[in-house]
């Protein structure tokens, strides 16, 4: 039996009288119509996750000074200090982690630590794109920017919404972009192919 879209679209190859009315209906069989819009991503807030890899500066100790990733358990392996969870946090606050145990160790009286993202985990952008893969995250990456690094968007893709997968709070939650949101790392994009 056919479907509402499919009714819909021959219909409006025979009454072409009526095309903005049936036009109204296909944009509601367009994929992923039934998706809401992803909440906003404030790149301004960068939360370190799994992958990420990151420089940890100790001013004026460098041997406490290096560079580390975070693990798949969300952790980076700091000499003397131990595992640190690091996953969720800021930069910022990550610091703060490192400053309380090295304190804690007995290493350094008054740390002072600055943690700077070295390579942010990568953005996967899939679909009609040129180039498919996986691609570094940038800060204040668009869903547009994502789309240029996989090579632009293909003849057939759909340009005014895409589908994603965000990890939130430790749950995959999927929604749709349009151009100008901001992708957060980690997410997986997928540029449907047009229907009509």
């Amino acid at each position: 039996m056919p479907t509402t879209c499919s009714r819909t679209r021959r219909a409006a190859n025979w009454l072409p009288a009526f095309t903005g009315v049936i036009g109204g209906l296909l944009a509601g069989c367009s994929p992923g119509w039934d998706l809401h819009h992803m909440p906003p991503y404030d790149p301004g807030q960068y939360r370190l996750g799994v992958d990420d890899e990151i420089r940890v500066m100790t001013y004026e100790q460098d041997q406490f000074t290096s560079d580390f990733r975070v693990d798949s358990s969300g952790k980076v392996a700091f000499p003397v200090a131990g595992s640190l969870q690091a996953e969720g946090l800021t930069t910022d606050e990550f610091a703060a982690e490192v400053t309380k145990a090295l304190q804690s160790a007995r290493m350094l009286r008054d740390p002072n630590i600055s943690v700077e993202v070295t390579a942010y985990r990568l953005v996967a952008v899939l679909g009609e794109v040129a180039k498919p893969g996986q691609y570094p995250y940038q800060p204040g990456m668009t869903l547009l920017t994502a789309i240029a690094a996989g090579g632009g968007f293909t003849y057939r893709a759909l340009e005014t919404r895409a589908y994603v997968a965000r990890q939130e709070n430790g749950h995959t939650v999927v929604g749709y972009l349009k151009p100008y949101d901001y992708v957060k790392p980690g997410d997986v994009i997928k540029i449907y192919e047009r229907h009509f």
